[in-house]
């Protein structure tokens, strides 16, 4: 019987490792500036395509929903073909949906281009993270997230600004042709440097775990999407499909629980207080992240009557708040208590979302530019706390891979002794 330290891959050196951050970092930057990008133009393409905004919201609600949905798919992937492999394919497919996009002739075609963008895109963070985590190891982890986090906060700051300035004097469709160049040079450099993972061919895909799972998150975040419609949550279109989400998703923990083969995705690791209040805080907190991220472009624009371009510029202090905190992070980690760093986050951003409750439609730029300062220091301090709380707390065997399955293995040897 082989055993699991045998198969289990060496942490690589310091160096090694900021190499591959740095080839991971490359494919993760277009997936956030994207998002970006896009968000900033959403009010010009409802124009461009003669569209409601919320016809026009499906450029970015067909991205996440794809998203959510191929996510459950990584871990059984990464196993059966290797993370790098599967890597790789996905920023292959989030290329080809830029591409595809750039070249959109209608809002129903840009739409569904956006859909393969969010296939690859939820494949590549996932990922990232799981490489990360098999060749960091929980005592660098930390170090190796914030290899990428920082500079991929360069994004949110200069996403908008490019996406402003890509619309005011180019065109739309180069919103999507920015991506090109970063696609290329991850697709060059990772066959070369990323760690080779060893695939099980024999691993089997389970069917059933993805009929539940994967509707199941589609259905929950199409549900809370469309309670931003008339009627809210109490519109059948809102709270069918939730509720449909929800009994998916349940169904498919006793499924993952009492699967005697290894399910699509492992839920017991949820029931670690570490790992399981991380991921509530995650889904929690992504409301407030994700509602700044689509509304305050449209708050600039349609309401204060501020230009593409000009919204970008006012977009830039939220991302310079994250960038302040993930560099203040490397001081305070291990000094401040982690729930402290976390509920000071929280807190922070419901501070910084008042003023933009209670301010007109002109003046007090100041006070929204120093609110947003506020809001992108408490995401920072939630994003890069919760991360490194949740894969820290996890073993190798725990994380899809090599390890994994090796452990997995040798438990099934284990109990047919």
């Amino acid at each position: 019987m082989t055993s699991t330290l045998e198969t289990t891959p060496a942490l690589v050196s310091d160096r090694r490792l900021t190499v591959i951050s740095v080839v991971l970092l490359l494919g993760t930057i277009t997936t956030i500036l994207d998002t970006t990008i896009v968000n900033v133009a959403l009010d010009h393409l409802h124009v461009v395509f003669h569209a409601s905004v919320a016809s026009t919201q499906w450029i970015s609600s067909g991205y996440l929903l794809a998203l959510a949905g191929v996510i459950p798919l990584s871990g059984w992937a990464t196993e059966r073909f290797g993370a790098k492999a599967v890597w790789t394919t996905a920023v292959g497919a989030f290329l080809l949906g830029s591409v595809l996009c750039g070249l959109s002739w209608n809002l129903p075609s840009l739409i569904g281009f956006r859909v393969l963008q969010g296939i690859g895109g939820g494949l590549v963070l996932p990922l990232t993270v799981t490489i990360l985590t098999q060749t960091a190891g929980p005592a660098r982890l930390g170090r190796a997230i914030g290899t990428i986090a920082i500079p991929g906060q360069l994004a949110p700051i200069l996403g908008p600004v490019i996406g402003g300035a890509l619309v005011s004097s180019v065109s739309w469709r180069w919103l999507f042709f920015v991506n090109v160049p970063l696609c290329l040079a991850a697709l060059i450099l990772a066959p070369r440097l990323l760690p080779a993972g060893e695939p099980k061919r024999g691993h089997p895909f389970d069917a059933i775990g993805f009929v539940l799972l994967t509707p199941g998150l589609v259905a929950l975040a199409w549900g809370i999407s469309a309670a931003g419609r008339d009627g809210g949550f109490s519109a059948v279109g809102s709270w069918l499909p939730t509720i449909a989400g929800a009994v998916l998703v349940a169904a498919f923990a006793v499924w993952s629980l009492r699967s005697k083969g290894i399910p699509l995705l492992d839920v017991r690791p949820f029931a670690r207080r570490s790992f399981g209040l991380s991921s509530v805080i995650t889904f929690v907190g992504g409301f407030s992240s994700y509602a700044v991220m689509f509304l305050l472009p449209l708050f600039y624009q349609q309401l204060r009557g501020d230009s593409t371009l000009q919204t970008g510029l006012l977009l830039i202090p939220q991302g310079l708040g994250t960038v302040t905190f993930m560099l203040l992070n490397r001081t305070i980690a291990g000094r401040v208590p982690t729930k402290w760093i976390v509920a000071t986050g929280s807190l922070l951003i419901m501070l910084g979302a008042v003023p933009f409750a209670v301010v007109g439609a002109s003046g007090h730029d100041v006070l929204l530019l120093a609110s947003q300062y506020v809001i992108g220091f408490g995401s920072g301090a939630i994003l890069m706390t919760i991360m490194t709380l949740a894969f820290s707390g996890l073993g190798r065997s725990e994380i899809p891979g090599p390890a994994r399955r090796s452990a997995s293995c040798s438990g099934s040897e284990r109990r047919s002794e």
